[in-house]
């Protein structure tokens, strides 16, 4: 599900607005958590419901099905909960995302790394160099929104 609400600010007579588009279930921009502390529970407790912020460095060109979302100096790799929703597959790389949901550690095995390399269209080439798993900070999204 895709909503788009439209929030305006005016101050001294003059306005702007900021656009945020929803994807999945409806979730506010409020009650952010840090990054960094939300990265220190996952350390200590394996897995944390949370919701965070970053900014979007790319998504699945074939069906908006990722997120790669850079928070302070790490990269997220976010899925959406039970493929339930999807994001723009272009057009929003560099926007600040608000995710809630889950957390977690978690290891790709090459074939999956290999996958996501090709939904992201890498070249076939590129894609023969992955040969070890990943251990990455992932994170699994029951709503999104897409800050313009």
């Amino acid at each position: 599900m895709k909503y788009i609400f439209f929030l305006s600010i005016c101050l001294f007579f003059s306005s702007c607005e900021t656009k945020q588009t929803h994807y999945g279930e409806i979730i506010t921009s409020e009650n952010i958590v840090d990054y960094s502390k939300a990265k220190e529970l996952v350390i200590d407790q394996g897995k944390i419901s949370t919701k965070i912020e970053g900014t979007i460095l790319e998504t699945c060109a074939k069906k908006g099905c990722w997120i790669r979302l850079k928070a302070d100096n790490d990269t997220l790799f976010v899925r959406f909960k039970d493929y339930g929703f999807f994001v723009p597959t272009s057009g929003v790389e560099g926007k600040t995302a608000i995710l809630q949901g889950e957390a977690t550690y978690e290891t790709l095995e090459v074939e999956e790394v290999r996958h996501y390399a090709e939904d992201a269209g890498k070249s076939k080439e590129e894609i023969e160099l992955i040969t070890e798993p990943e251990y990455i900070f992932s994170f699994t999204a029951n709503g999104v929104i897409i800050e313009d």
